[in-house]
């Protein structure tokens, strides 16, 4: 199974205040003596009241909410350099929070509290340069306002830092960077950074491979809740790869990520509980993870649920519901749904009979390399089945099958070649393709070996 690693930025755009009296009245919700406080020192210009004041009106922390006021408030304070409060400001700007959006002047406020070395609107700037938001997108200056708050070990800078340098987005790539920075990101409890950190380590990407290291990390975002890390480290205990095999705690991983609706974790689960592996067999909850599984559009789940509902394995037996996930999974590309549900449509069970749709899924089945349909079509061509007959089709699909070691196709081909059959005729060739069909035990090349 594939193993998932995290690709998304993430953005924190919080609001912060210096410690002061007012602050310490604020978080003591003593909302009347704040009040009383700091509208009197705010008025009188002090900065770090306005800051509180423009919070509490944001908030509506003892008060009527009005952003309008916050804005007035930060902006007081904005205006006298107080990071925070140009931070703040920053956000409600690019919002449009209060105010009316204008990314410029959030731009122009960030990057005043960067300056100063404020290690969240660092975080925030590098963002809008990486997104383009309100600034032509320059991934450097990206990359340089992460470095800053990640130096101040801010840990989402951290992490998006380590993407960059993992792509090499903005700067140079360089995984062994990318892991220093997930790692900064990881020992600060970030459990997407410790997710990606754990999967290089598992592939040996950047660093050198250490499955024991993969799993300790896998585990610490995992415990988080970190649906990606659950099925990783489910798929470890599988294998027994960095630890003792250990299918019930692989089930056990499975159902955290799978409850949390990641698909390939259901589907895993799913087939635990259908063959009884590592977990007791029950047929039914297969069936429910199956379902939800195929639900989000997993294709291998779709075609094992249309297969529980032709055989009725568990579940009362229902063809047009087996019809109905076969296409799902089938119009998706699986191969092996497209040559099921084409043997459905030459039948005509669950759906009326239709051999076109059936030459048009057995086409799709084929083209992918599966002999079994390469072989059908083969036939429908050679006899002239629902499709126009065309032997040379028929030969070069009974040819494709053939080469996969189709027995059956082998012998079919061996008689075209034999009696020049839309083919010019060879009985050399012939003959090389009944001993393989022989060698593979179809009696009916023996036969014909031994009566020529």
């Amino acid at each position: 199974m594939k193993k998932f690693l995290s690709f998304g930025l993430l953005s924190l755009c919080s609001f912060s205040i210096y410690a002061s009296q007012c602050n310490i009245d604020f978080e003591k919700k003593n909302y009347e003596k704040v009040l009383e406080k700091c509208t009197q020192k705010a008025e009188q210009g002090d900065a770090n009241a306005q800051t509180v004041l423009g919070l509490m009106y944001y908030k509506g922390d003892g008060i009527k909410q009005d952003k309008q006021k916050a804005v007035y408030w930060y902006t007081k304070a904005a205006e006298q350099g107080l990071s925070n409060a140009q931070n703040n400001l920053a956000k409600m700007y690019n919002e449009g929070d209060g105010i009316e959006q204008d990314k410029l002047k959030a731009v122009y406020w960030y990057t005043k509290a960067a300056e100063q070395g404020f290690s969240i609107a660092q975080f925030n700037l590098a963002l809008m340069y990486v997104k383009g938001d309100g600034i032509e997108q320059d991934k450097q200056k990206a990359a340089f306002w992460y470095t800053k708050a990640a130096t101040q070990n801010h840990s989402k800078a951290q992490y998006n830092l380590a993407l960059m340098y993992y792509k090499g987005e903005g700067v140079k790539q360089d995984k062994q960077k990318a892991v220093y920075w997930f790692t900064k990101a990881a020992e600060q409890n970030y459990s997407e950074a410790q997710h990606n950190l754990a999967v290089m380590y598992e592939k040996g990407d950047g660093v050198k491979q250490d499955k024991q290291k993969a799993i300790y990390w896998y585990t610490k975002s995992a415990e988080q809740g970190l649906s990606s890390a659950q099925f990783n480290l489910a798929l470890m205990y599988v294998k027994g790869e960095g630890i003792k095999q250990d299918k019930q705690k692989a089930a056990f991983w499975y159902t955290k990520a799978a409850e949390q609706g990641f698909s390939n974790a259901q589907y895993n689960l799913a087939l635990m509980y259908y063959e009884g592996n590592g977990i007791k067999q029950d047929k039914q909850k297969a069936v429910s993870w199956f379902t939800k599984a195929a639900e989000q559009n997993s294709s291998e789940a779709q075609h094992n649920l249309a297969v529980i509902y032709y055989e009725g394995d568990s579940v009362k037996q229902d063809k047009q519901k087996a019809i109905y996930w076969y296409t799902k999974s089938a119009e998706q590309g699986l191969s092996s749904a497209q040559f099921n549900l084409a043997l459905m449509y030459v039948k005509g069970e669950g759906i009326k009979q239709d051999k076109q749709k059936a030459a048009f899924w057995y086409t799709k089945a084929a083209e992918q390399g599966l002999s079994n349909a390469q072989h059908q079509l083969a036939l429908m061509y050679y006899e002239g089945d629902s499709v126009k007959q065309d032997k040379q089709k028929a030969i070069y699909w009974f040819t494709k099958a053939a080469e996969q070691n189709d027995s059956e196709a082998q012998f079919n081909l061996a008689l075209m070649y034999y009696e020049g059959d839309g083919v010019e005729q060879n009985k050399s060739l012939a003959k090389n393709y009944l001993n393989q069909s022989c060698d593979l035990g179809f009696e009916k090349a023996c036969d014909k070996l031994k009566n020529n």
